[in-house]
């Protein structure tokens, strides 16, 4: 039977002083190890004893750190020492037991990401997916106006599918297409974070059996953009002209040339031929994601000048740059529609609205304007028209054509079309 260590008293074990293993008696096995000065518990248990081959007893012997002396005292080392004692005698590894409690500790940090944090990676992301710098803001700002405020700084693994409905239902009804957007964004995010491990279950944003019981499908209208009616539109570009700014000319030049707002917005210097008046639009920025050539009228051309003689960009610059830098968006655009709006609202009791929908006009809706006008008001075939507004037509080899043998009739177009923006407003 082993010998057991004289139990020191508190003063005793202060004045040990020399390199080494010092057992301190009370509890056997504990000692007080010194290293150079530093000194800590140690509690050398026997653990996992099992039989070999020959029928001897194997005793697989382990040192237990019990923390560093003074910090913890000689009463509080026995008591620890005694407790994991009886852990051993119970069957509890407690080496083992700590490494996965340590485990466990660092799955829980692992999961310990805020939903905004998820969210930020997966848009850094989709960058890299979307062509349409447009919709990775979109990202951004419906999160930021709709999930953030009650879920952004939340733990993503802590979040259910009620929190989720409870962020969606205030604009379920009001704003169902824009909500429905949300809803897949967020599917996707927790893909992701489900995909780190920084979730577990059934994703919450999930439709089917999951958030479509408690949201409900809606009957879904479909209703164009407001547009302003043709004959106005001369009158429109008049007062745009009287403001100063990027964003009256971004929505001239989109006017002007029937494109989408994105397109625009996204458009560069070095995509502009001033020599055969033509804009190149790359198929990465295109809906249909084929390239895109639009006829520039001399209008156009004349506000491309004017532009370039003010600023002397560089051929990667935006055209139409945000005044702090970057993209326009869509809303600099709707604010400047809506200011117009309420100042003609003022002077004439209508301003400026679509009179079959009673709603104040858009600036994708100038695109069905210049399609009412070149139906009622033109000769020009239903396909160059078309292909100016860059529909997908439904025969590729009528497409392909177009591309080439139409293009002179297109710029005939644009030329008819800017010269009627631009008639005399009395």
């Amino acid at each position: 039977m082993p010998k057991k260590a004289k139990e020191l008293s508190a003063l005793s074990v202060s004045k040990l002083k020399e390199n080494g293993r010092h057992a301190v008696g009370g509890v056997d096995g504990l000692h007080l190890r010194i290293v150079n000065g530093s000194r800590a518990w140690i509690l050398r248990v026997a653990v996992g004893q099992r039989f070999d081959d020959n029928g001897k007893q194997q005793v697989h012997r382990r040192d237990i750190g019990l923390g560093p002396y003074p910090e913890v005292s000689l009463a509080e080392a026995r008591a620890k020492a005694l407790e994991i004692k009886k852990q051993i005698r119970n069957g509890i590894d407690p080496i083992k037991q700590k490494k996965e409690k340590l485990e466990s500790l660092r799955i829980q940090n692992h999961r310990k990401k805020s939903f905004r944090e998820c969210a930020k990676i997966v848009i850094a992301n989709k960058s890299r997916e979307l062509k349409n710098e447009k919709h990775i803001a979109q990202w951004s700002s419906t999160l930021e106006t709709y999930i953030y405020p009650t879920l952004g700084d939340r733990i993503i693994g802590s979040i259910t599918k009620i929190d989720i409905a409870t962020a969606l239902e205030s604009i379920w009804i009001e704003k169902n297409e824009t909500a429905k957007r949300i809803r897949g964004r967020l599917e996707t995010i927790f893909d992701y974070a489900k995909a780190m491990e920084y979730f577990v279950g059934d994703n919450p944003a999930a439709w089917k059996g999951n958030l479509e019981p408690i949201l409900g499908n809606l009957k879904q209208e479909s209703r164009p953009h407001p547009s302003l009616p043709y004959v106005q539109v001369a009158s429109f570009i008049h007062d745009l002209q009287q403001r100063n700014g990027i964003s009256p000319k971004a929505l001239e030049f989109a006017i002007l040339t029937a494109c989408r707002s994105g397109e625009v917005f996204g458009a560069l210097w070095k995509e502009i031929d001033f020599k055969n008046k033509i804009w190149i639009i790359p198929k990465e920025r295109m809906k249909a994601d084929k390239e895109h050539r639009v006829p520039l009228s001399e209008a156009a051309i004349r506000l491309l000048e004017q532009l370039y003689q003010e600023t002397h960009p560089q051929p990667d610059d935006f055209i139409f740059p945000a005044p702090r830098g970057g993209m326009l968006s869509d809303m600099s655009l709707t604010a400047l529609i809506k200011r117009m709006h309420d100042k003609k609202l003022k002077e004439d009791g209508i301003g400026y609205i679509d009179p079959k929908q009673n709603r104040v006009i858009t600036t994708h809706g100038f695109r069905s304007t210049f399609r009412d006008w070149s139906a009622d008001k033109t000769d020009y075939p239903r396909e160059v028209c078309e292909h100016v507004l860059a529909h997908k037509l439904p025969d590729e080899v009528e497409a392909a054509y177009l591309r080439g043998a139409y293009l002179e009739k297109r710029k005939g177009l644009m030329a008819d079309w800017a010269e009627f923006c631009s008639a005399h407003v009395n």
